[in-house]
């Protein structure tokens, strides 16, 4: 009998791999996305330690430099992959600012939208592997950023439930 599931998923695929098997995003712009996600980590490492000098109980800092201590495993195994998909270092940016937020709670929302953005872009890139043990890096990688996430939800309730007294 027919499947309409395969004829439905095969617009998607971008081609094929070196073994054979087909993929749902190329190489290319998982590597490409890889760099990007890479060259961002100094900003992002002055972010978390901005937002962990200004929280306001020990709770939200441990809470904070843990999510802190996973990107920068994130940026190892990210690091890892790329130089063993192509045999090349992503060099450290030279200069590097980042934008304090307005306040810590901005700072707390931001930190959140920026873990469901990377998210979407770690999906894409885990598409874009043909290797199951460096999917699997990214699984990972994908499964701590919801966490992240689920986290500065509840971040933010704590700061919520602080500010109406309850």
């Amino acid at each position: 009998m027919y499947n309409s599931y395969y004829s439905m998923s095969v617009p998607y695929y971008y081609g094929y791999s070196r073994q054979g098997t087909m993929t749902y995003k190329s190489l290319e712009e998982a590597l490409r996305l890889i760099r990007q996600s890479v060259e961002g980590e100094r900003e992002d490492e002055l972010f978390y330690d901005y937002l962990i000098s200004v929280a306001p109980s020990q709770e939200e800092k441990d809470i904070i430099t843990s999510i802190r201590n996973d990107e920068r495993k994130h940026n190892r195994m990210f690091r890892s992959i790329y130089q063993g998909l192509t045999g090349q270092t992503i060099p450290a940016p030279d200069q590097v600012e980042f934008e304090k937020p307005k306040t810590y709670i901005d700072g707390i929302r931001k930190a959140l939208f920026g873990e469901l953005s990377a998210v979407e872009r770690y999906r894409d890139i885990r598409a874009g592997l043909q290797s199951r043990y460096y999917r699997d890096m990214v699984f990972e990688i994908l499964t701590d950023e919801l966490k992240h996430a689920t986290k500065y939800n509840y971040i933010l309730d704590l700061d919520t439930r602080r500010l109406i007294g309850k």
